[in-house]
C-alpha cells in the first residue's frame, strides 16, 4: 500500500469512528437546567454552594443515566451569575428562558428571586428556589414558583418566640439592610415580639452595601435593648456583631438563616459568640440523608458545606422526578406534574401546598461556640 492510499484508508477509518461518535451523540437529547445564584459579590460564597449542590445532582445523574419517554437523556446545568442584583436577576432570567431551560433552580435571595419570578411565570417555566424566604414570592399567584424552605413567616415568629420565651428578653432594637429578604425577616419578627409583649425600641434600616455600623450601633447603645435583631446575611450581619462587642454592646444579635453560616465567625470574630441565630430547615446533621451527602459533596469540590446546597441538589431530582413523571422534557408538562411532588431526597420528604410552599417546613436555632456553629434547637411552626 502506497503512503498515498494509507493515509486516505486511516482517514476513512477515524471519518468513520467519528460518524458513530457523533451519531450516538445525535440520538441524545440535551436538556438545560437552570441555576441562579450570586458568584460575585459579597454573598458569592453562598451562591456558589447552592451551584455545586446542582452541579452534583446533575453528574450524578448524567453517571447512573436517563431515560425519559424512551430516549436518552443528558443534563446540562446552565449556571448564571445574578450577583445578588434584582436588575441582573431579571436578565439573567430572561437569558435563561432564550436557553429553553426545563426548569430553574434558584434565585438565591429574595430580592432577586421574586422580580425574576413573573418572567418564568410568563414563559411557563417551574422556578424553585432553596433559599428565598419572602412570603411574597409564592403569594404573587404563579403557578411556577416553589420553594425548598419555610418561609420568613415561620423563621421571624421562631426568634422572636426564642427571645421572648427562652432568653426572657423585654425589649429589641431592630436593624435590617433594606432588601425584600432583610426588611421582610425584620417586619415578621417585628410582628411576632410585639404579638410576645417585647417592646421594640427602634428600627432602623442600613443597605446590603454597609460596612460601618457605629453611628447606629451608638443609638442603640443608649436604648439599651435586650437584643437586638438583624436582618440581613453574613456580609454585613458579621461586622455589626463585631461592632456591636467593639461598643461594649452586651445585647445578643438575633439573625436568619442569611447570618447563619459557617463563614460567619470568620467575618464576625470572636462576637460570633454573641449571635442566635435560625435556619429555614433542618440541620445538616439532623437530614435523612444529611452524612452521606456532606461526605459526597467534600470529594467532589474539597470544602464543606456553607448552607442551602443539600436544597439545591435535591431540587435538580425533584426536577428530574417530575420530567419522569410527565415522561415528557417539555416544561409545560414538568410544570403540571410538580403540584403532585412526593420526593424522598437529602432533607427528607418534600411535599408542597397549592402556593408552591412546603408543606412541612421546620426552623433550626443556633448559636456559635468555639467558632463553630452549635444546634440549639429544632421549631415546627
Amino acid at each position: 500500500m502506497t503512503r498515498k492510499n494509507n493515509i486516505l484508508c486511516r482517514t476513512t477509518v477515524v471519518a468513520a469512528l467519528l460518524g458513530g461518535a457523533a451519531s450516538q451523540a445525535s440520538a441524545d437529547v440535551v436538556v438545560k437546567i437552570g441555576h441562579v445564584g450570586p458568584l460575585t459579590g459579597s454573598i458569592a460564597h453562598l451562591g456558589k454552594d447552592n451551584e455545586n449542590g446542582a452541579r452534583l445532582a446533575v453528574e450524578e445523574i448524567n453517571a447512573k443515566g436517563l431515560v425519559i419517554g424512551g430516549q436518552k437523556v443528558v443534563l446540562e446545568l446552565d449556571a448564571q451569575d445574578d450577583a445578588a442584583d434584582p436588575r441582573q436577576a431579571t436578565q439573567v432570567a430572561q437569558r435563561l428562558v432564550d436557553d429553553k431551560v426545563v426548569a430553574v433552580i434558584g434565585h438565591a435571595t429574595s430580592g432577586t428571586t421574586i422580580p425574576a419570578s413573573k418572567i418564568y411565570s410568563d414563559a411557563g417555566i417551574v422556578e424553585i428556589s432553596p433559599s428565598a424566604t419572602n412570603p411574597a414570592y409564592t403569594q404573587q399567584g404563579f403557578k411556577t414558583a416553589y420553594r425548598m424552605v419555610a418561609t420568613d413567616a415561620k423563621q421571624g415568629p421562631a426568634l422572636a418566640d426564642y427571645a421572648a420565651k427562652t432568653l426572657k428578653a423585654k425589649t429589641v432594637a431592630i436593624v435590617d439592610d433594606a432588601t425584600a429578604y432583610g426588611q421582610g425577616l425584620a417586619n415578621e419578627f417585628e410582628k411576632q415580639a410585639k404579638a410576645d409583649g417585647l417592646s421594640v425600641l427602634s428600627h432602623d434600616a442600613t443597605s446590603d452595601k454597609a460596612v460601618d455600623f457605629r453611628a447606629i450601633l451608638t443609638k442603640i447603645k443608649s436604648e439599651r435593648p435586650d437584643v437586638i435583631m438583624y436582618g440581613g446575611v453574613d456580609a454585613t450581619g458579621g461586622p455589626l456583631a463585631k461592632q456591636a462587642k467593639q461598643l461594649l454592646i452586651s445585647s445578643i444579635v438575633l439573625a436568619g438563616d442569611g447570618v447563619c453560616t459557617e463563614k460567619l465567625p470568620a467575618l464576625a470574630g470572636d462576637a460570633a459568640g454573641n449571635v442566635v441565630c435560625s435556619l429555614a430547615g433542618m440541620p445538616l446533621a439532623k437530614m435523612p440523608g444529611g452524612a452521606e451527602f456532606d461526605a459526597k459533596y467534600k470529594k467532589r469540590f474539597g470544602q464543606p458545606i456553607q448552607l442551602y446546597a443539600p436544597l439545591t441538589y435535591d431540587a435538580a431530582y425533584i426536577i428530574v422526578d417530575a420530567m419522569k413523571r410527565a415522561n415528557s422534557v417539555d416544561p409545560a408538562k414538568v410544570l403540571a406534574s410538580m403540584p403532585t411532588t412526593d420526593y424522598k431526597g437529602v432533607v427528607g420528604e418534600t411535599q408542597f401546598d397549592s402556593d408552591g410552599d412546603l408543606r412541612h417546613g421546620v426552623i433550626s436555632l443556633y448559636h456559635y461556640v468555639d467558632g463553630k456553629q452549635v444546634l440549639l434547637d429544632i421549631v415546627t411552626r
